[in-house]
């Protein structure tokens, strides 16, 4: 039986040095500009783990870093393997997700679906196409699809895909569910966690059919004799909270896999990207692959145990980082070729040790929103620039922007190849979109409930005043865009 061996001094300092370079706007932009990518904070990382999974044989390492000491499985078999064998005997605590910077936040607690809790493509593809038709119909004049039109429409997509339709215009409950998530590991996370399963109640007391919750409901309820349904598939506890936390965990990961591995699954399609060329399950299997939501988790280790002769002790950090390795042509996906759940190595849309059930059901979601909008015209990637052959580390979703052509129009032309009269149509999108927030401020200023004091009148005034800046800023926009169009 070993010990981890240690990482050198210089491997620590290397990889510590990228991590903290996140934290330094810009500090890599010579290099991404350059094409370099081995030289930018992302490549940095994923070069220190490369040299060691060659200098260790492959073999779990120890790091030290200024945010932490881990134990960091330096490929996807060993990290799916030592996390198995860990969960097996009991001896993980709740994983928290760790950003690129070392910085770690919450994640929704991991729980166990009923694989036949999820629906069937054929009875959410309706419901799904109908906010669909909804967030298309949002389109700026150039057909492009902004962040702030596609998040929320997204959002509501998936909650009306997990809860049903009732549940679709409630916002507060994706706020809640990200508050949660956010508050695990805190004294803030029980009482926000009640909030939750309050909010979440009311869709599985009377669920809509063909719905997650409808699911979990009709799962509960066909047990053998004396056994409930739940139980018998390890999923939820019978009496009484367990749904509301499955069901909270099916939209928690359907409402990532909707909002950010669809658009970069949509960006890698119409970027050219070969792996994605070849259907809505490719692009989204590619986008999991290659920027995982939870790119990195931590699990505390609260009990010894063993794994290949590998001797974990308790006070153990385990660095489960998928995105940080270097890609693995045969790494499992959450899906496989036929189209069948199944539960699998740790997903890339949830922090649980082993494979989850409902991440599954999400990257299916995820397919039929990318199959839906590129159906009717190749989508268009405006912003960033990807070259089909160099497809970049990271791809911040916030960063894309998507134009959904109609059929028969002419497509806007992409980045990197767009002209004046490109940028023109872009401009003039711009300049009525800070016309309309001009009009949304003006009218808050309006609102009466700023009369009667010195500090209202003071808020009105710094209204009106934005307001008047975003006049100015829109016409200045639109006077560019006609030295653009000319």
């Amino acid at each position: 039986m070993t010990t981890p061996a240690t990482a050198w001094p210089l491997e620590n300092a290397v990889f510590s040095a990228a991590m903290l370079a996140h934290r330094l706007p810009w500090a890599d932009a010579p290099a991404r500009a350059l094409g370099l990518d081995s030289l930018t904070r992302e490549g940095a990382a994923r070069g220190v783990l490369a040299h060691l999974h060659r200098s260790r044989s492959g073999r779990p390492v120890r790091l030290r870093t200024p945010f932490g000491s881990f134990l960091v499985p330096l490929g996807p078999a060993d990290t799916a393997g030592l996390l198995a064998a860990g969960a097996a005997s009991d001896a993980l605590a709740p994983a928290v997700r760790l950003d690129a910077a070392g910085r770690r936040h919450g994640l929704h607690p991991h729980v166990p679906f009923p694989p036949d809790a999820a629906p069937d493509v054929s009875e959410f593809a309706g419901p799904l196409a109908e906010e669909l038709e909804r967030v298309a119909g949002a389109r700026r004049d150039d057909h492009a699809l902004p962040w702030e039109v596609w998040r929320p429409g997204l959002l509501r997509a998936a909650r009306r895909v997990v809860a049903g339709g009732a549940a679709a215009d409630d916002t507060l409950l994706s706020e809640v569910l990200l508050r949660t998530a956010a508050a695990a590991g805190t004294r803030a996370h029980d009482g926000r966690a009640a909030a939750l399963t309050r909010r979440i109640a009311p869709y599985l007391a009377d669920p809509e059919p063909g719905t997650v919750a409808a699911g979990l409901a009709r799962g509960r309820a066909a047990g053998p004799a004396g056994v409930p349904a739940a139980r018998t598939e390890g999923a939820t506890p019978a009496d009484g909270g367990g749904r509301e936390e499955a069901l909270a965990h099916a939209l928690a990961v359907v409402s990532e896999a909707a909002v950010t591995t669809a658009l970069q699954a949509l960006a890698l399609t119409a970027a050219g990207v070969p792996e994605a060329a070849g259907g809505p399950a490719g692009a989204v299997a590619l986008a999991l692959r290659r920027f995982p939501p939870v790119e990195a988790a931590v699990h505390p280790v609260r009990a010894r145990f063993v794994w290949e002769g590998l001797a974990v002790d308790p006070g153990t950090e385990i660095l489960a980082a998928p995105g940080w390795l270097r890609e693995d042509p045969d790494a499992d996906t959450p899906v496989d070729g036929g189209g069948a759940l199944r539960p699998g190595p740790p997903s890339p849309l949830c922090g649980a040790a082993t494979g989850c059930t409902a991440t599954a059901f999400a990257a299916r979601v995820a397919e039929e929103i990318v199959r839906f909008l590129t159906a009717a015209a190749p989508p268009v990637l405006l912003t960033p620039a990807l070259a089909p052959d160099r497809v970049p580390l990271a791809l911040a979703p916030h960063t894309l922007l998507v134009a959904l052509p109609a059929p028969g129009t002419s497509a806007p032309a992409a980045a990197g190849t767009a002209g004046p009269s490109s940028y023109a149509v872009l401009a003039r999108a711009d300049a009525d979109r800070l016309d309309g927030l001009a009009r949304d401020l003006a009218a808050c200023a309006a609102d009466t409930g700023w009369n009667g004091d010195e500090t209202g009148e003071r808020f009105r005034m710094r209204l009106l005043d934005h307001a008047q800046r975003c006049t100015r800023a829109a016409s200045d926009v639109r006077a560019a865009a006609r030295r653009l169009g000319d």
